[in-house]
């Protein structure tokens, strides 16, 4: 036993005495059913801070030769549910364990961490596999080493790899220290007979390069496409109702500031976040323990045609439709907004529905990062017009069409410089913006609901415990806003929502370019 070769358990003992621990050990049933398969070779991608390194330090108690579990997974899901599997498995593999981020943590490294890595970890394998190496110095490093014990031996190797992409995170443009390491892996992984399981995780996928992957024979696991390992990184729904009851915690608060991320059919929670509130029994902002506003800054403030009018629009609790096939899984290679919002989806600070391909801020914690990105930043009077908006949503309920009217044009002047004045969209991402308060009170704002006979452009539906009242908005462009109110009325949009909840106000909101001026109608939806 070593420290990379055969280690120990001493990690996952740490987290099993931790205040706060979820079961997450059904991911051993996974990566058993797929050990020494086609399947073998995982990557997992998911922002910091949820889940990865403990998912790692499980495995490596689990299948290490170096170390007896059989106590710590006793009272475990995986060794109740799916005992056979479990038990012919359980620390009976050579395991090759090591956190790329352990040999890279200063630029002086970044010449040498792939030779570091092999040295140490063929210094290991000498130690205990040593009658079988019959020359150490192996003109092919590391995976002609393990060839050598796998030829004299039969034993095969699991891999088990943390932080894999952190040259790509911290080496941002050095191309050719990034492409020496993916021949590095592809040299360890392809085609081996001695891998019998290879995981690794980190917060990107695998790098692109043109469209394909430099790393082809690893099925990859990521926030955009998490197939069924969606559960295992994160707090699901149930869990977090779980730890509430546990410690006494309000479930609804709870939910408002950490809920959010879709993962496949998941609502998933950041684990550090809510394992902090429960921990100093206090609702906030925990994301800045884990990375900066500064590094949301760098991003969201690119020269990229529709990005800040995207985030004006998330702000305001909307969601943007994007393409995440063209990202190149890096930090540097952006052509397009979608670009920079798939990378912001892998960073944790947006979340992405597979299903329709929106994305979309979590939850209160992560808007309140963005908030203090833009007030820093070339946004004009955007944070102006934010603050204004729980005034404006007083207005809408006190049914103050002048009001609203007046403060449409505000947000619409205060945004002018960021957002094309030019459109009906531009009114829509104005509204966004004007109501970003709603979010207190509301779901997220739905756009373009289906309705009787047509679509309503934006509305936005109570939360089950807020006794405000259902709005339902329609926009013009040099029309009037009777008008808008009317096509509410006449193509019977309510419909959808009248069974759902009480009051509902029909806002029709319009702008005449020619005047200069905007206008809106409120009335009370009356039940037939």
């Amino acid at each position: 036993m070593g420290i990379y070769v055969n280690p120990k358990n001493l990690l996952f003992q740490e987290a099993l005495r931790s205040l706060i621990y979820v079961d997450k050990s059904e991911l051993i049933h996974y990566t058993n059913s797929v050990l020494k398969t086609q399947r073998k070779n995982i990557c997992v991608s998911r922002p910091r801070r949820f889940g990865k390194s403990m998912a790692a330090d499980m495995l490596t108690a689990y299948y290490s030769r170096g170390c007896d579990s059989k106590e710590l997974f006793a009272s475990l899901k995986v060794s109740q549910k799916h005992t056979a599997i479990y038990e012919a498995n359980l620390n009976q593999h050579n395991v090759i364990r090591f956190d790329v981020q352990r040999f890279l943590f200063d630029e002086s490294h970044v010449s040498i961490f792939i030779k570091r890595i092999q040295d140490v970890i063929i210094r290991e394998l000498k130690s205990e596999f040593g009658e079988y190496i019959a020359d150490a110095a192996d003109p092919y490093g590391l995976p002609g080493v393990l060839e050598q014990i796998y030829a004299r031996t039969g034993s095969g190797f699991v891999f088990i790899i943390d932080e894999w992409d952190c040259v790509f995170r911290l080496e941002k443009e050095n191309t050719a220290v990034q492409k020496k390491y993916l021949e590095f892996l592809r040299g360890l992984f392809k085609g081996s007979e001695y891998v019998e399981l290879a995981y690794m995780t980190g917060i990107l996928p695998i790098k692109k390069y043109g469209e394909h992957s430099a790393l082809n024979v690893f099925d990859e696991y990521s926030v955009t496409d998490p197939k069924n390992l969606s559960e295992y990184f994160g707090f699901t729904e149930t869990e977090v109702r779980e730890q509430c009851v546990k410690f006494n915690a309000d479930f609804s608060e709870m939910q408002k500031w950490y809920d959010g991320y879709q993962l496949g059919d998941f609502h998933i929670y950041n684990p550090k976040s809510v394992s902090d509130a429960l921990t100093w029994k206090n609702f906030k902002s925990y994301w800045t323990g884990t990375e900066t506003y500064e590094a949301l800054k760098v991003y969201i403030e690119r020269n990229f045609n529709g990005l800040k009018e995207a985030v004006i629009e998330m702000l305001g609790g909307g969601q943007c439709r994007i393409d995440t096939a063209a990202f190149q899984n890096d930090m540097v290679t952006f052509h397009t907004k979608d670009d920079v919002l798939t990378l912001l989806v892998h960073l944790g600070y947006l979340t992405y529905s597979e299903q329709d391909s929106l994305v979309f801020i979590p939850n209160q914690e992560i808007s309140q990062e963005f908030r203090r990105a833009v007030r820093t930043g070339n946004w004009g009077n955007l944070m102006e017009a934010l603050n204004r908006s729980e005034e404006l949503l007083k207005h809408t309920w006190e049914m103050d069409a002048d009001a609203v009217a007046r403060g449409i044009a505000d947000v619409r002047k205060d945004v002018s410089s960021i957002i094309q004045y030019n459109s009906e969209n531009s009114i829509a991402c104005a509204l966004y913006t004007a109501y970003a308060s709603a979010q207190a009170y509301y779901m997220k704002p739905l756009r373009e609901l289906p309705g009787g006979r047509g679509f309503a452009d934006i509305v936005y539906l109570p939360l089950r415990n807020s006794d405000r009242p259902a709005l339902l908005i329609e926009l013009k462009w040099n029309k009037s806003a009777q008008g808008a109110v009317s096509q509410i009325k006449n193509k019977n949009y309510a419909d959808w929502i009248v069974n759902y909840t009480g009051d509902i106000l029909l806002v029709g909101i319009n702008y005449d370019k020619k005047k200069d001026t905007h206008e809106c109608i409120i009335e009370k939806y009356r039940k037939e």
